[in-house]
Protein backbone atom coordinates (compact mmCIF):
# COMPACT_ATOMS: atom_id res chain seq x y z
CA UNK A 1 0.00 0.00 0.00
CA UNK A 2 1.04 3.74 -0.62
CA UNK A 3 1.85 5.81 2.18
CA UNK A 4 -1.92 7.47 1.87
CA UNK A 5 -3.83 3.79 1.57
CA UNK A 6 -5.37 3.14 5.01
CA UNK A 7 -6.47 -0.17 6.00
CA UNK A 8 -10.48 0.10 6.65
CA UNK A 9 -13.36 -2.06 7.85
CA UNK A 10 -16.66 -1.27 6.42
CA UNK A 11 -19.20 -3.87 8.13
CA UNK A 12 -22.32 -5.22 5.83
CA UNK A 13 -20.31 -3.87 3.04
CA UNK A 14 -22.27 -6.35 0.31
CA UNK A 15 -25.32 -4.24 -0.65
CA UNK A 16 -27.13 -0.98 -0.37
CA UNK A 17 -24.84 1.48 1.43
CA UNK A 18 -22.30 -0.24 2.62
CA UNK A 19 -21.50 -1.31 -1.38
CA UNK A 20 -21.09 2.13 -1.89
CA UNK A 21 -18.36 2.34 0.78
CA UNK A 22 -16.93 -0.21 -0.04
CA UNK A 23 -16.76 0.40 -4.20
CA UNK A 24 -15.80 4.47 -3.68
CA UNK A 25 -12.92 3.13 -0.79
CA UNK A 26 -11.71 0.77 -3.05
CA UNK A 27 -11.62 3.30 -6.16
CA UNK A 28 -9.87 5.70 -3.81
CA UNK A 29 -6.76 3.44 -3.18
CA UNK A 30 -7.65 1.95 0.29
CA UNK A 31 -7.47 -1.90 1.40
CA UNK A 32 -10.88 -2.38 2.38
CA UNK A 33 -12.43 -5.44 4.75
CA UNK A 34 -15.60 -6.17 5.02
CA UNK A 35 -18.35 -8.42 5.87
CA UNK A 36 -21.74 -9.74 5.62
CA UNK A 37 -23.73 -13.49 6.37
CA UNK A 38 -23.92 -13.81 2.35
CA UNK A 39 -21.75 -13.02 -0.55
CA UNK A 40 -23.38 -11.10 -3.17
CA UNK A 41 -22.30 -10.65 -7.15
CA UNK A 42 -21.13 -7.31 -5.73
CA UNK A 43 -18.43 -8.94 -4.01
CA UNK A 44 -17.52 -10.89 -6.48
CA UNK A 45 -17.13 -8.26 -8.77
CA UNK A 46 -15.20 -6.40 -6.43
CA UNK A 47 -13.10 -8.60 -5.86
CA UNK A 48 -12.10 -9.53 -9.43
CA UNK A 49 -11.47 -5.95 -10.25
CA UNK A 50 -9.46 -4.92 -6.73
CA UNK A 51 -8.06 -8.58 -5.75
CA UNK A 52 -5.65 -6.97 -3.65
CA UNK A 53 -7.44 -4.46 -1.83
CA UNK A 54 -10.77 -6.07 -1.11
CA UNK A 55 -11.29 -9.07 1.98
CA UNK A 56 -14.53 -10.55 2.46
CA UNK A 57 -15.71 -12.77 5.08
CA UNK A 58 -19.01 -14.44 6.15
CA UNK A 59 -19.80 -12.80 9.44
CA UNK A 60 -23.20 -12.88 11.20
CA UNK A 61 -23.08 -9.65 12.89
CA UNK A 62 -25.61 -10.70 16.15
CA UNK A 63 -22.73 -13.27 16.40
CA UNK A 64 -20.40 -10.71 18.35
CA UNK A 65 -17.61 -13.39 18.51
CA UNK A 66 -17.41 -13.70 14.93
CA UNK A 67 -17.13 -9.65 14.37
CA UNK A 68 -14.73 -9.76 16.93
CA UNK A 69 -12.58 -12.41 15.21
CA UNK A 70 -12.68 -10.85 12.15
CA UNK A 71 -11.35 -7.88 13.34
CA UNK A 72 -8.52 -9.28 15.35
CA UNK A 73 -7.81 -10.88 11.79
CA UNK A 74 -7.49 -7.61 9.85
CA UNK A 75 -4.78 -6.50 12.77
CA UNK A 76 -2.83 -9.34 12.68
CA UNK A 77 -2.96 -9.46 8.77
CA UNK A 78 -1.99 -5.77 8.14
CA UNK A 79 -0.99 -4.44 11.90
CA UNK A 80 -3.45 -1.55 11.55
CA UNK A 81 -6.98 -0.64 11.46
CA UNK A 82 -7.19 3.28 10.45
CA UNK A 83 -10.52 3.01 10.03
CA UNK A 84 -14.22 1.46 11.01
CA UNK A 85 -17.25 1.90 9.32
CA UNK A 86 -20.22 0.55 11.45
CA UNK A 87 -22.47 -0.05 8.52
CA UNK A 88 -24.35 -3.03 9.16
CA UNK A 89 -27.71 -2.58 10.12
CA UNK A 90 -31.36 -3.70 9.42
CA UNK A 91 -34.75 -2.19 9.88
CA UNK A 92 -38.01 -3.93 10.67
CA UNK A 93 -41.09 -2.26 10.51
CA UNK A 94 -44.30 -2.87 12.64
CA UNK A 95 -46.07 -0.72 15.31
CA UNK A 96 -44.55 -1.58 19.04
CA UNK A 97 -47.17 -3.11 20.31
CA UNK A 98 -47.25 -5.69 17.74
CA UNK A 99 -43.72 -6.30 17.28
CA UNK A 100 -42.15 -10.28 18.00
CA UNK A 101 -39.94 -9.88 21.18
CA UNK A 102 -37.24 -11.73 18.56
CA UNK A 103 -37.30 -9.04 16.02
CA UNK A 104 -36.60 -5.85 18.56
CA UNK A 105 -33.81 -8.45 20.14
CA UNK A 106 -32.22 -8.77 16.83
CA UNK A 107 -32.47 -4.66 16.07
CA UNK A 108 -30.83 -4.26 19.18
CA UNK A 109 -28.30 -6.25 18.85
CA UNK A 110 -27.44 -5.30 15.20
CA UNK A 111 -28.24 -2.39 14.72
CA UNK A 112 -26.23 -1.19 18.18
CA UNK A 113 -24.58 -3.47 20.16
CA UNK A 114 -22.74 -4.55 17.31
CA UNK A 115 -21.89 -1.70 16.66
CA UNK A 116 -20.50 -1.03 20.03
CA UNK A 117 -18.40 -4.23 20.06
CA UNK A 118 -17.10 -3.36 16.72
CA UNK A 119 -15.89 -0.37 17.94
CA UNK A 120 -14.30 -1.57 20.99
CA UNK A 121 -12.36 -3.75 19.61
CA UNK A 122 -10.95 -1.71 16.88
CA UNK A 123 -10.11 1.48 19.22
CA UNK A 124 -8.37 -0.37 21.43
CA UNK A 125 -5.86 -0.86 18.24
CA UNK A 126 -6.07 2.28 17.11
CA UNK A 127 -5.21 3.58 20.68
CA UNK A 128 -1.30 1.48 20.21
CA UNK A 129 -0.48 4.21 17.37
CA UNK A 130 -2.59 7.56 18.73
CA UNK A 131 -4.91 7.51 15.52
CA UNK A 132 -7.92 6.27 14.22
CA UNK A 133 -11.14 6.93 12.77
CA UNK A 134 -14.90 5.87 13.66
CA UNK A 135 -18.10 6.26 11.88
CA UNK A 136 -21.33 5.37 12.44
CA UNK A 137 -23.96 5.21 10.49
CA UNK A 138 -26.95 6.29 11.46
CA UNK A 139 -30.62 7.71 10.31
CA UNK A 140 -32.73 10.86 10.09
CA UNK A 141 -34.77 7.90 11.82
CA UNK A 142 -33.21 8.52 14.99
CA UNK A 143 -33.42 12.34 14.80
CA UNK A 144 -37.49 12.60 13.88
CA UNK A 145 -38.75 9.43 14.08
CA UNK A 146 -41.42 7.50 11.97
CA UNK A 147 -44.42 5.77 12.57
CA UNK A 148 -43.72 1.44 12.53
CA UNK A 149 -40.19 2.46 13.18
CA UNK A 150 -39.89 3.09 16.86
CA UNK A 151 -36.87 0.35 18.15
CA UNK A 152 -35.21 1.29 14.80
CA UNK A 153 -35.60 5.08 15.81
CA UNK A 154 -34.13 4.06 19.32
CA UNK A 155 -30.99 1.74 18.10
CA UNK A 156 -30.10 4.61 16.19
CA UNK A 157 -30.59 7.69 18.62
CA UNK A 158 -28.21 5.42 20.92
CA UNK A 159 -26.01 5.23 18.00
CA UNK A 160 -25.52 8.63 18.49
CA UNK A 161 -25.66 8.87 21.78
CA UNK A 162 -22.56 6.78 21.79
CA UNK A 163 -21.01 8.36 19.26
CA UNK A 164 -20.98 11.57 21.40
CA UNK A 165 -19.31 9.50 24.43
CA UNK A 166 -16.60 7.62 22.50
CA UNK A 167 -15.62 10.98 20.99
CA UNK A 168 -15.01 12.39 24.45
CA UNK A 169 -13.44 9.08 25.30
CA UNK A 170 -10.84 8.85 22.33
CA UNK A 171 -10.15 12.79 21.45
CA UNK A 172 -6.94 13.36 23.18
CA UNK A 173 -5.57 10.00 21.92
CA UNK A 174 -6.17 11.24 18.56
CA UNK A 175 -9.29 9.26 17.65
CA UNK A 176 -12.18 10.92 16.03
CA UNK A 177 -15.62 9.71 16.05
CA UNK A 178 -18.70 10.72 14.38
CA UNK A 179 -22.46 9.72 13.49
CA UNK A 180 -23.51 10.03 9.57
CA UNK A 181 -27.05 10.40 9.37
CA UNK A 182 -28.75 9.67 5.90
CA UNK A 183 -32.04 10.60 4.72
CA UNK A 184 -33.98 8.84 2.31
CA UNK A 185 -31.82 7.51 -0.38
CA UNK A 186 -31.81 5.43 -3.83
CA UNK A 187 -30.92 1.75 -2.77
CA UNK A 188 -32.72 -1.44 -1.85
CA UNK A 189 -34.77 -0.06 0.84
CA UNK A 190 -36.49 2.89 -0.71
CA UNK A 191 -37.50 0.62 -3.27
CA UNK A 192 -40.15 -0.85 -1.33
CA UNK A 193 -41.51 2.53 -1.18
CA UNK A 194 -44.66 3.15 -3.21
CA UNK A 195 -45.18 5.99 -5.61
CA UNK A 196 -47.64 7.92 -3.71
CA UNK A 197 -45.45 7.86 -0.57
CA UNK A 198 -42.02 8.34 -2.76
CA UNK A 199 -43.45 11.35 -4.07
CA UNK A 200 -44.90 12.77 -0.46
CA UNK A 201 -41.28 12.53 0.43
CA UNK A 202 -39.85 14.33 -2.33
CA UNK A 203 -42.11 17.06 -2.24
CA UNK A 204 -41.33 17.65 1.58
CA UNK A 205 -37.26 17.53 1.19
CA UNK A 206 -36.27 21.01 -0.12
CA UNK A 207 -33.52 19.31 -2.66
CA UNK A 208 -36.28 18.06 -4.56
CA UNK A 209 -35.35 14.59 -4.75
CA UNK A 210 -33.96 11.15 -3.12
CA UNK A 211 -30.72 11.01 -1.93
CA UNK A 212 -28.01 8.69 -3.66
CA UNK A 213 -25.74 6.71 -2.29
CA UNK A 214 -22.82 9.28 -3.70
CA UNK A 215 -23.98 11.99 -1.43
CA UNK A 216 -23.22 9.87 1.47
CA UNK A 217 -20.16 8.05 0.34
CA UNK A 218 -18.53 11.70 -0.25
CA UNK A 219 -19.10 12.63 2.96
CA UNK A 220 -17.52 9.67 4.62
CA UNK A 221 -14.66 10.39 1.94
CA UNK A 222 -13.68 13.59 3.72
CA UNK A 223 -14.09 12.29 7.58
CA UNK A 224 -12.26 10.13 7.22
CA UNK A 225 -9.32 12.30 5.77
CA UNK A 226 -6.63 14.62 7.45
CA UNK A 227 -9.09 17.36 5.71
CA UNK A 228 -11.18 16.47 9.06
CA UNK A 229 -8.97 16.39 11.60
CA UNK A 230 -11.02 18.95 13.59
CA UNK A 231 -14.24 17.19 13.56
CA UNK A 232 -15.22 14.73 15.94
CA UNK A 233 -18.49 14.12 18.04
CA UNK A 234 -20.83 15.09 15.68
CA UNK A 235 -24.13 13.88 14.16
CA UNK A 236 -23.94 15.22 10.68
CA UNK A 237 -27.23 14.61 8.30
CA UNK A 238 -27.30 13.95 4.78
CA UNK A 239 -30.99 14.22 3.73
CA UNK A 240 -31.32 17.56 1.25
CA UNK A 241 -32.71 19.46 4.50
CA UNK A 242 -36.15 17.20 5.05
CA UNK A 243 -35.17 17.60 8.58
CA UNK A 244 -34.42 21.30 8.70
Amino acid sequence: MDKSSQVIIVTGGSKGLGSGFVENLLKEGHQVHTYSRKKTDFIDIMSKKYSKNLFWSAVDGIQFHQVEDFIKNVFDSTGRIDVLINNAGMAIDGVLTLMKPDDISSLLSLNLESSIRAARICSKYMLLKNNGVIINISSIIGIRGYSGLSVYSATKAGLDGFTRGLARELGARGIRVNSVSPGYLETEMSSTLGETQRQQIIRRTPAGRLGQVEDVTGLVSFLISEKAQFITGQTIVVDGGITC
